[in-house]
């Protein structure tokens, strides 16, 4: 009899924390459980350089990335949670010289360095003390012995990946 009720007790503590009552989620989000969409407009590129699909890319993996994390509902506008932006800046710099062993007497870089920068706004209809608007950047080192153009791609991917989980921390997991 003992052992019926230690496991009803542990069963019912369990049900309460896989439940999610709307207020916190293991991905660390922090949403009202009263916030049910969330509309993603499109991030425009008005960077001079990079890829041209910057703009799809950044879009539908920030969509993904809130649809895979909350419980949200995407909609096309007038969501409660509401993140609109686009990608400010795409530069390319040179991080580390190296010795030229050549006699000429041209040093040359060997890590070069991608960052991205993007500007997004965050609007919540539901508790305005969350809004904001701020630049997300972040950076991928690269040796310049590889080929740019057949990594550039991936490595644009990663810098995204990080400036996604920003804003996502930014904006819903309150950070």
């Amino acid at each position: 009899m003992k052992l019926k009720k230690s496991s009803l007790i542990f069963a019912i503590i369990g049900l309460g924390l896989l439940s999610n009552c709307g207020v916190y989620s293991f991905t660390g989000a922090s949403i009202s459980p009263d916030t049910k969409s969330i509309s993603i407009q499109t991030f425009y590129n008005n960077a001079s350089l990079g890829p041209s699909n910057m703009s799809v890319l950044f879009t539908e993996s920030i969509r993904d990335y809130f649809q895979q994390n909350t419980s949200l509902e995407l909609v096309d506008s007038n969501g409660d949670l509401q993140i609109d932006g686009f990608i400010t800046n795409y530069t390319i710099t040179p991080v580390a010289a190296t010795s030229s062993a050549q006699n000429n007497g041209i040093d040359v870089s060997a890590l070069s360095r991608i960052t991205i920068t993007v500007n997004a706004s965050y609007i919540n209809l539901k508790d305005p003390t969350f809004d904001f608007e701020k630049n997300f950047s972040f950076f991928k080192d690269y040796d310049n012995t590889i080929d740019l153009s057949s990594n550039e791609e991936a490595f644009v991917e990663e810098i995204f990946d990080q400036i996604i989980l920003d804003i996502f921390n930014a904006s819903v997991a309150n950070w």
